[in-house]
C-alpha cells in the first residue's frame, strides 16, 4: 500500500518542545485518518532541530464505499415533509427509498451509497488542519503572515505515493524537496519517499532519528574517554536536550583549568550542564575529572581544535565567576545570613523565609522526639537550613540551594549530621530521588514538607485539577516515601494534619501505590477508618488486598454488601439504626445460633491480632465467618413476620458488617 510522508522544514526548534511536538503530530494525522475512514499501518515521527517528519505506510488508496441511511417522514406524510426529506437526503424521487414498519408505523427510508474519495484528494483536508491545529506551548507569527508556528516555517515536503500532496500552511505549499545540514548539506534535493529521504538526509550531514543521534552521542563520548582513561558521566536529560540542538553530532573532548578544582563538584557540573550543555568525566576512582566534553554540531576542518579552544575559553569565565562566588561566600559564617531570610518572601500568606524557618525549627523538635532523632542537632539544621539562599552562589544557580548549604556548614566547622540534614532537606526532590535515611536529616526534611502543606492547606492555596503552582503533590508525595521508606510510627494528625490534608495524603497515597499495583479503592477504605499512621496503612491495604484476594474474602464482601443493602433499605423504612446487642433468646434457627456463636470467636480473634497490628492474622479470622454467614443467608429469613424476631435478625447483620469494618470500610470497596 502507499505511504505518506511529511516533513515540515523550520527555523530551529526548541529542543524541550521536539519529542511532544513529533508525538503531536503523529496523533492528530492518524486520527484524522481514522475519522476519514482510512486505515494504515506502521506512523513514526521524528524531530530534528529544523524538522519535524512523520512517515505512515499501509495507507489505502481510496476510502471505502459506504451505505449511509437516512429516516425519513412517515408514509403518507404531507407532500413539503416528504420534498424537505428527498432534497437532505439528495435522493430524486420517493422511487429511490423503501417503505420500512418500525413497530410504530411505516416510514420511509433512504439508502444512499456513498462512494469513498481518493486519498490523494482527501489528504490535503487532512494534513492542513492537522499542522494548523499542532498545539505548541510557545509559537509566533513571522513577517507578515497570519498563520502562527513555533518558528518561521520554511518548506513543507509532503509525498504520498511518491507524488506530491498539494496543501499549502500560510506561505508555504508542499513540494518534493528539502535540505541538509545547515553548513554541511545546505542544498536543496528532491526525494521519492521515505527511505530516499532517510538516505539523502544522511548524506547531507542530518541523522534523522533523535535514537540515532543519541546514541552517536553516548558512543563519541564512550571512546574520548576511553582514551582518556576517564568514564563518562550518565546524564539522561542532558542527553535528551543536547539531542535536539544537534543534527550531525560530533563530541569533542576539552580541558578544565587546574584552578578550577578546588570548587566543589556540584558547582563544576552545574555550570557546565545548565549554561554550556557539556558532559562531565570521572575518574577510575569516581573523583571528577578535569575534562568535559562538547557536542558539536558540525564536522571542523581542523578537527575541531578550534571549537574546542573557543569552548574552554568560554568555560573559564563560566568558571571564574563560580569560584569568585565560591570563595566569597565562604568569608561569612553560615549563621550569619540567617536575619537575610527576613528580606525573601515565601508566601504573601506566609510571611517571609525567616518567618518559614521558625516554624521548621518547632517542628523538626518535635518530629525528631518522635523518631528518636537528637532534638538539639534537628534544632539547628533547621535553622540553618535555609541560610545559603542569601549566598552569591545559590543567586547564581538556584538548583544548589542546600548543597550549597552543606558545604558551607562543614566550612563553618558544623557538625556532619548537621551539614547533611541542610543539603537533604528538600529531598526527595522526584520520584527516583533518595530519601533521606539519617534521623536528623529526616526530622528537617518531613518537617519542612509538612509546614509547606499545612500552611497552604491553612490559607485555601490547594491545588486544582493540573494545576499545583507550589508543587504540594510533590511534597506530599515526599512526606510518604521519606516516611514508608524509613518504616516511620509517625501519625500525620500529631504533626499538624488536619482532615482536608488528611484527604490530600490519602489522594497521594493512591498514585503512589497504584505505581505498585495497589487498588485505589484498598487506600480508601483503609483511610476512611481514620487512620493516620502511613506504615500502619499500608499494612492494612497489603492485608486487605490479600483477604480480598481469597475465595472466603471474596465471599465475604459479597455478604457485606448483602448486609448492608438490607440495613440500609430496614433501617431507612424503620427510621432508626440497628447496633443494639444480640438476644441470644430470640435465635431460633441453627444457622443463626451457629453465626452469633462464630461471631464471638471472631470478634476476639480480631481484636487480639488488630492489638497487635497483625491484619493479616485479622483477614483470616474474619474469613472464619464465611460458612456460618452462607448458612444465615440461605436458611434464614432476616425479615421475619415476628418484630422482635426480625429486630434481632438485624442485629446480627449489623454485626457482621461491624466485625469486617473493622479491617477497613467495606463500603468503600469497588467490583
Amino acid at each position: 500500500m502507499p505511504e505518506l510522508l511529511l516533513e515540515l522544514f523550520s527555523e530551529e526548534i526548541p529542543a524541550r518542545m521536539q519529542a511532544r511536538a513529533a508525538d503531536d503530530l503523529r496523533r492528530l494525522v492518524t486520527e484524522k485518518l481514522k475519522a476519514a475512514g482510512l486505515s494504515f499501518g506502521d506512523a513514526k515521527a521524528f524531530a530534528t532541530p529544523r524538522r519535524l517528519a512523520l512517515v505512515i505506510d499501509g495507507i489505502p488508496a481510496a476510502q471505502p464505499d459506504v451505505k449511509e441511511e437516512r429516516k425519513g417522514p412517515r408514509v403518507g406524510s404531507p407532500d413539503k415533509a416528504i420534498e424537505g426529506f428527498l432534497k437532505g437526503a439528495g435522493v430524486a424521487s420517493l422511487d429511490a427509498c423503501e417503505k420500512r414498519d418500525t413497530g410504530k408505523g411505516e416510514f420511509w427510508f433512504a439508502v444512499i451509497d456513498k462512494k469513498g474519495r481518493t486519498t490523494a484528494e482527501v489528504l490535503p483536508e487532512i494534513l492542513a488542519a492537522a499542522v494548523t491545529e499542532l498545539p505548541w506551548p510557545k509559537s509566533m507569527r513571522w513577517a507578515d503572515h497570519a498563520v502562527r508556528w513555533v518558528r518561521p516555517l520554511h518548506s513543507i515536503l509532503c509525498l504520498f505515493d511518491s507524488k506530491v500532496v498539494p496543501f499549502a500552511f500560510g506561505p508555504v505549499s508542499a513540494g518534493d524537496t528539502t535540505q541538509g545540514h545547515r553548513f554541511m548539506g545546505n542544498t536543496r534535493f528532491a526525494v521519492t519517499g521515505f527511505a530516499d529521504y532517510k538516505a539523502k538526509l544522511e548524506a547531507a550531514k542530518v541523522l534523522l532519528d533523535p535514537a540515532d543521534r543519541a546514541a552517536a552521542i553516548e558512543k563519541g563520548i564512550a571512546e574520548l574517554a576511553k582514551k582518556e582513561g576517564l568514564v563518562p558521566v550518565p546524564d539522561k536529560g542532558l542527553l535528551d536536550e543536547v539531542t535536539g540542538l544537534v543534527e550531525w553530532p560530533v563530541p569533542l573532548m576539552g580541558r578544565i583549568d587546574d584552578a578550577f578544582m578546588d570548587v566543589p563538584r556540584e558547582v563544576l557540573t552545574t555550570s557546565m550542564r545548565v549554561n554550556q550543555k557539556y558532559f562531565t568525566l570521572n575518574k577510575a576512582d569516581g573523583a571528577m575529572a578535569a575534562r568535559f566534553v562538547v557536542v558539536a554540531n558540525m564536522v571542523a576542518d581542523d578537527g575541531g581544535k578550534e571549537i574546542v579552544a573557543g569552548n574552554e575559553k568560554v568555560l573559564r569565565a563560566r568558571l571564574s565567576d563560580a569560584k569568585f562566588f565560591w570563595d566569597q561566600d565562604r568569608k561569612a559564617r553560615l549563621d550569619s545570613r540567617i536575619d537575610a531570610l527576613k528580606g525573601i518572601v515565601f508566601h504573601a500568606k506566609l510571611g517571609t523565609v525567616f518567618e518559614k524557618s521558625a516554624r521548621v525549627r518547632k517542628l523538626a523538635q518535635q518530629i525528631a522526639a518522635q523518631i528518636g532523632a537528637d532534638a538539639g542537632l534537628a534544632d539547628r539544621a533547621a535553622l540553618l537550613a535555609k541560610a545559603d539562599l542569601t549566598s552569591g552562589m545559590v543567586g547564581e544557580f538556584p538548583e544548589l540551594q542546600g548543597v550549597m548549604g552543606r558545604y558551607y556548614a562543614r566550612n563553618d566547622g558544623e557538625q556532619a549530621v548537621v551539614a547533611a540534614a541542610i543539603a537533604e532537606h528538600y529531598s526527595p526532590l522526584g520520584p527516583t530521588d533518595k530519601v533521606p535515611t539519617a534521623p536528623v536529616s529526616i526530622a528537617v526534611a518531613l518537617a519542612d514538607k509538612i509546614d509547606t502543606l499545612t500552611g497552604f492547606f491553612a490559607v485555601d492555596e490547594k491545588p486544582t485539577g493540573s494545576k499545583d503552582p507550589f508543587a504540594l503533590r510533590r511534597a506530599a508525595l515526599g512526606i510518604i516515601r521519606i516516611v514508608l521508606e524509613n518504616k516511620l510510627r509517625l501519625p500525620l494528625q500529631s504533626v499538624g494534619a488536619k482532615k482536608d490534608l488528611l484527604d490530600f495524603f490519602a489522594d497521594r497515597l493512591k498514585v503512589y501505590l497504584r505505581e505498585q499495583g495497589v487498588r485505589h479503592d484498598l487506600v480508601s477504605a483503609v483511610f476512611a477508618k481514620g487512620d493516620d499512621d502511613l506504615v500502619r496503612v499500608v499494612r492494612r491495604v497489603e492485608a486487605l488486598g490479600a483477604f480480598l484476594a481469597s475465595a472466603d474474602g471474596a465471599n465475604m464482601l459479597a455478604a457485606y454488601r448483602r448486609a448492608a443493602n438490607i440495613l440500609r433499605i430496614e433501617e431507612k423504612k424503620d427510621g432508626r439504626a440497628y447496633a443494639d446487642g444480640i438476644d441470644t433468646k430470640l435465635l431460633r434457627a441453627p444457622e443463626e445460633q451457629e453465626l452469633v456463636a462464630k461471631l464471638g470467636e471472631v470478634e476476639a480473634m480480631a481484636a487480639q491480632a488488630l492489638g497487635k497490628e497483625d491484619f493479616a492474622a485479622t483477614g483470616a479470622a474474619l474469613a472464619a465467618l464465611r460458612a456460618p454467614v452462607d448458612a444465615f443467608f440461605d436458611k434464614v429469613t432476616v425479615n421475619a413476620p415476628e418484630p422482635d424476631l426480625r429486630a434481632n435478625r438485624l442485629n446480627i447483620l449489623a454485626r457482621i458488617r461491624g466485625e469486617l469494618d473493622k479491617l477497613a470500610d467495606f463500603s468503600q470497596i469497588e467490583g
